[in-house]
């Protein structure tokens, strides 16, 4: 249990989606048995109504079992011509590339920083600090703390990014449906702790 779990405020009531949108034509969210299902045959988002600039947020996601799999937590984000703009901690359910808990810029500067994608050396002590921390088949907790310039996120209690960066210090709060024909991604318990 976190440390701050008195003071989090659920962003999914378990029976509605309320506070939530789907911001695009396409792709289906749908409450079953207390969590978030995403459906949906291209890439699309989940994203609240409400900006949060310092926060603690933490959430469960279940990949499909078989298949590509791949979604991702944005925050400090935006809509910007049909885009969700700006971070993601990435939920990656490539085996081989293991990036679960790295942080990217969404429709922005890619992989620019945890880590850094083409750098071997930052690859590599990313997939260290991850180690076998993500379960491919099993829910996942991932938790996203942003602190000023202080971004940190965590799979299952693992530090895997611990950066500093000014680029985007508040925004929407989106969960993501890749695109994967068929598959459908699961969430849950989705709460947040805004910090003053």
């Amino acid at each position: 249990m976190s440390a701050f779990a008195a003071d989090f405020v659920p962003l999914f009531d378990g029976k509605t989606l309320k506070g939530w949108h789907n911001p695009y034509a396409w792709g289906k969210a749908e409450v079953v048995d207390g969590e978030i299902h995403l459906t949906g045959e291209q890439s699309f988002f989940l994203v609240t109504e409400k900006t949060y600039g310092d926060f603690i947020f933490e959430a469960d996601v279940l990949l499909p079992a078989e298949g590509e799999a791949n979604s991702g937590f944005n925050f400090r984000s935006r809509m910007e011509n049909g885009r969700v703009v700006g971070y993601q901690a990435e939920v990656d359910g490539d085996p081989e590339r293991q990036w679960s808990g790295g942080l990217q810029e969404a429709a922005g500067r890619k992989w620019f920083i945890s880590p850094i994608k083409g750098n071997k050396e930052s690859e590599d002590a990313f997939r260290a600090r991850l180690g076998n921390a993500f379960k491919r088949s099993d829910w996942n907790t991932f938790r996203i703390e942003c602190r000023g310039r202080n971004i940190k996120i965590f799979v299952n209690g693992v530090l895997t990014t611990d950066v500093e960066d000014d680029d985007k210090l508040s925004g929407i709060i989106a969960i993501q449906h890749h695109g994967e024909k068929g598959q459908t991604y699961r969430f849950r318990n989705l709460k947040i702790r805004e910090l003053k």
